[in-house]
């Protein structure tokens, strides 16, 4: 090397395990969303959505039990939430001390270690029926036939995904997580009354002002921030709610200007693929996950929940402009953040035994 010429540093390689989920990520999503929109399904942004929340863990190919096992996990709960209904019309107090109930048993499951994607479907479930079924019992029974339609779908692109793009043999093997230990009974309560706190007086709103259905994806939002919250990083947690907002609704308004300017499915599956790749990155590292991967799920989850509905003709996704719904995406991100904050400032100590998560960067 002459003198005088500092060496240029070489680029770092990116893990193939990583590479290969990254890739499978954007190919899963957005060749459901093409394939969905393309059969006009309705509420089609739904089966992307469940492809994204599967395709953005570091797990292999689910079995065919396991799939099923994701569709009865949405379903069964908005089925069983039927049963609240005639609470929530003649005796609104006790609806809703029961449906409290029912979401704090969601938070609780993945506060104490269960899947998040599982948590995730659960609460989406029990939130769409209380705010869908108080206004329409007819509109709730067509809701229901569209998510069992979307997750279907959803699942088995997770499968194509898998199979057109598989895991190396090795490499998966070698980088298979552990199973991270159950946290202490005291934290995963706390937890979940974190995200309770969350969720439920966002619920009410929609709940006592009767709105309709054109506010699911709001709802879906609101049941992905209160899993975001169940996690034990405080410190983190809500910067991370604000964080994945921004970007996912950065990332919604530039695939809405750009398809403003050439609109059709192509541009829709591009820029869903674009975003799966530029989330992917973040998502994906090494031979496993980022630390804060699930701030850039949710991010990715936030811009097709945003864009989806804007983008398509259903009746159950009219009502409001794309401008309007991101403003009250970010609303109630900083809503959420501010329960957070105000959570851990009087019920956020440790229990007694309990250590704290270590920093990022920062040794034992």
């Amino acid at each position: 090397m002459a003198a005088g010429f500092p060496m240029k540093a070489s680029p770092v390689a990116r893990h193939p395990l990583a590479a290969r989920r990254i890739l499978r990520l954007a190919f899963g999503v957005s060749a459901c969303l093409l394939t969905t929109q393309a059969l006009a399904l309705d509420l089609a942004f739904v089966a992307p959505a469940i492809t994204l929340m599967l395709l953005a863990l570091p797990l292999p190919a689910p079995t065919m039990k396991q799939g099923l096992v994701v569709v009865l996990a949405l379903l069964l709960p908005m089925v069983a939430s039927l049963a609240l209904l005639p609470f929530l019309v003649h005796a609104r107090w006790a609806g809703i001390l029961l449906m409290a109930l029912a979401l704090f048993h969601t938070f609780h499951f993945t506060a104490r270690g269960g899947p998040a994607a599982l948590g995730a479907f659960m609460t989406i479930g029990l939130t769409l029926v209380v705010t869908v079924g108080s206004i329409s019992p007819e509109l709730l029974v067509r809701l229901i036939q569209y998510f069992a339609a979307n997750a279907l779908a959803g699942v088995a692109f997770v499968w194509v995904a898998h199979a057109l793009l598989p895991d190396p043999a090795v490499e998966a093997a070698r980088a298979a997580p552990p199973r991270p230990p159950a946290p202490p009974p005291e934290v995963a309560v706390r937890n979940a009354l974190r995200a309770l706190m969350v969720v439920l007086p966002l619920t009410l709103v929609f709940l006592f002002s009767s709105a309709s259905a054109a506010y699911i994806p709001v709802m879906i939002k609101v049941a992905s921030m209160g899993q975001q919250a169940t996690t034990d990083q405080s410190r983190h947690m809500g910067r991370s709610l604000l964080t994945s907002t921004v970007w996912g609704g950065a990332a919604a308004f530039a695939a809405w200007t750009l398809m403003r300017v050439w609109p059709g499915l192509f541009t829709y599956t591009l820029v869903i693929a674009l975003g799966g790749l530029a989330f992917g990155v973040r998502i994906f590292r090494g031979p496993a996950v980022a630390p804060d991967h699930d701030t850039w799920s949710y991010a990715y989850l936030t811009m097709l929940v945003l864009l989806g509905p804007a983008v398509t003709d259903s009746p159950l996704s009219d009502g409001i402009a794309f401008g309007n719904r991101l403003f009250l995406f970010l609303v109630i991100a900083v809503y959420g953040t501010a329960a957070v904050a105000i959570h851990d400032a009087f019920w956020g100590r440790r229990p007694a035994g309990t250590q704290p998560l270590n920093e990022p960067g920062k040794t034992p």
